[in-house]
């Protein structure tokens, strides 16, 4: 079903090409960038189509006037920067320029959550998803791969309407989605199947999360792995059926439990009232601090083992 497990590669990186395809594909698409191209890797655009790369500089609130100038006049903008910069610094002009008139601006925040590492709690991006999720008119996409990421992208470019924003990692995962993998809105994707919990998990979580599972298997505990890379719309529907097939439902983020999937899932259950119990893993309202990558995940037990103990201890096995 996955792709090949044995490939790492970052979702910027796939991003970075898959835009080159992009560029290719449609000559009305631009890449606009605030001086983090290189991070970003939108310098694989700028090298391929330097006519349609703009580099605003350090002006994040210019970047997001700009990408919403374009879209008004018909150009399809990608318009990049460090997740924590595209979202909180600019919040103002995303919410009236773009969001408000419902522009077909496509937001990639790259270098999100507690794996940027050791450039700390300035950069590290774990309110994002809540941030664009309260936003009117503004889908939240989190891919699981670079195979999704690639997908993704290509469907923003014109099968997918109106703004949406894009979160990125620099955290090296190993492709889990389907080779000939198709993205659709709004649509989760079941990459394993069992009996007795359901684990949800977006981006980089989900390579963990079935790495979880496979741990579980060993103390006879069935998962079921369902990659929720669309936010907003979130799929109620995979939700309602988690709840009728497990006893327990499991959210898995490199995010805030407030606002992000944790929140998603739980307004769906609460509204649809079922029995099923409900348990958010990711950040447990903190800051992040500096720290390598692997050493922070860690610290917030968002690897596969700490959620395979977490869960052993829940089933008493």
């Amino acid at each position: 079903m996955s792709g090949d497990l044995s490939e790492m590669m970052q979702t910027r990186e796939a991003y970075g090409q898959a835009l080159v395809e992009v560029g290719r594909a449609h000559d009305d698409v631009v890449v606009i960038d605030a001086d983090l191209y290189n991070s970003t890797r939108t310098v694989l655009f700028r090298d391929q189509f330097p006519e349609r790369f703009f580099d605003i500089g350090i002006a994040e609130m210019d970047l997001m006037s700009t990408g919403a100038g374009m879209a008004s006049q018909g150009l399809v903008p990608y318009v990049n920067s460090f997740a924590m910069f595209l979202t909180a610094h600019c919040y103002d002009q995303l919410r009236i320029q773009i969001c408000y008139p419902n522009l077909h601006v496509i937001l990639a925040g790259s270098s999100a959550g507690l794996t940027q590492g050791p450039d700390g709690a300035s950069h590290q991006s774990l309110e994002d998803v809540a941030l664009m999720r309260a936003l009117p008119n503004m889908r939240v996409l989190v891919p699981a791969d670079a195979i999704e990421t690639r997908a993704m992208t290509l469907a923003l470019a014109h099968d997918i309407d109106g703004p949406a924003y894009v979160r990125l990692g620099r955290y090296d995962t190993p492709n889990v989605m389907p080779a000939d993998y198709q993205y659709r809105l709004g649509q989760a994707f079941t990459l394993r199947q069992g009996k007795d919990v359901t684990l949800m998990a977006c981006g980089h979580m989900v390579a963990v999360a079935l790495g979880a599972a496979e741990l579980l298997a060993r103390r006879q505990i069935e998962a079921t792995v369902v990659n929720m890379s669309t936010i907003k719309p979130l799929d109620d529907e995979a939700v309602a059926r988690a709840m009728s097939e497990t006893p327990l439902v499991v959210t898995v983020e490199e995010h805030s439990i407030i606002g992000g999937l944790g929140s998603a899932v739980a307004e769906v259950m609460a509204e649809d009232g079922c029995g099923a119990r409900l348990m958010r893993m990711g950040t447990r309202d903190v800051f992040g601090e500096s720290g390598m990558a692997d050493e922070l995940l860690a610290r917030h037990g968002l690897t596969a083992e700490a959620i395979a103990e977490r869960l052993r201890r829940e089933f008493g096995r």
